[in-house]
């Protein structure tokens, strides 16, 4: 398999061939799911990430959005995640993952003194799991119970972005209709597979994944709270050193809630 390579881009750089392409990838993988409202949620994203082979041809995507928001303990900033795939012939593989980690990066750098935060929404087990791969301590998980404060954050950025569709004791978004769910042939688990501990804690968390409720998870983005896989391209985005990608800096006023 060759390597894909990574971009970014803003939405207004995507061409309308670009767009679709990124529909119709998404679409494979998730139902319930209409080009109208995937491209008006693309449009809120303050970077997109893209995912091509040497051919050119799209293998995946990322999108991300850059949340300011007032803590108890004061200004912190948040990495929402929306939606995000990879064409299962490429799962394994790092390099959108890597861009991810970088991009994070250079956001800690331009705001080194705020807390970072990963805001993420969760459709499947796949996605859930990328959480202990990437970090140590992350919430809601099967070992301990989520601190009191990062619970406070987790309900308060879910309820600011999603009103009344997030419930906050169960700690999910359930929306009147679903807003994308996986496929069944991509939901269908083995015994082997339910029976790892952060799949089954998935399963018990959000048992209505399969009909489009969302799990909210949050970690923090730091060098001291990564793991190997993710923290080499966090601190890179850090020393601003990866072929010389850097991004303009990302203002309180445009990358609001």
């Amino acid at each position: 398999m060759g390597k894909l390579n990574a971009s970014y881009h803003d939405f207004d750089a995507l061409d309308d061939a670009t767009r679709k392409s990124m529909f119709e990838l998404f679409n494979q993988y998730f139902d319930a799911v209409s080009e109208q409202q995937f491209l008006q949620d693309l449009e809120s994203k303050t970077i997109i990430i893209l995912l091509r082979d040497k051919g050119g041809g799209l293998q995946g995507f990322s999108t991300l959005q850059v949340m300011f928001f007032e803590a108890d303990a004061g200004p912190a900033v948040a990495l929402f995640s929306g939606d995000t795939i990879i064409r299962h012939l490429h799962w394994g593989e790092h390099q959108l993952t890597d861009a991810w980690c970088y991009f994070a990066g250079q956001i800690k750098k331009q705001y080194p003194d705020l807390p970072l935060y990963w805001f993420l929404i969760v459709k499947g087990h796949r996605t859930y799991r990328l959480l202990p791969a990437f970090t140590r301590e992350f919430y809601p998980n099967y070992r301990k119970e989520t601190p009191r404060k990062l619970q406070k954050i987790m309900d308060q950025l879910a309820t600011d972005k999603f009103g009344d569709a997030y419930l906050p004791e169960a700690g999910i978004l359930r929306f009147p209709e679903s807003r994308g769910h996986l496929r069944a042939e991509w939901a269908e688990l083995s015994d082997e597979v339910k029976a790892k501990p952060h799949v089954a804690f998935f399963l018990r968390a959000n048992p209505g994944y399969v009909t489009g409720d969302e799990l909210v998870c949050l970690t923090e983005l730091c060098e001291q709270n990564m793991r190997f896989i993710s923290r080499t391209a966090f601190l890179e985005g850090m020393d601003s050193c990866r072929d010389g990608v850097t991004f303009d800096r990302v203002s309180l006023d445009s990358a609001t809630l």
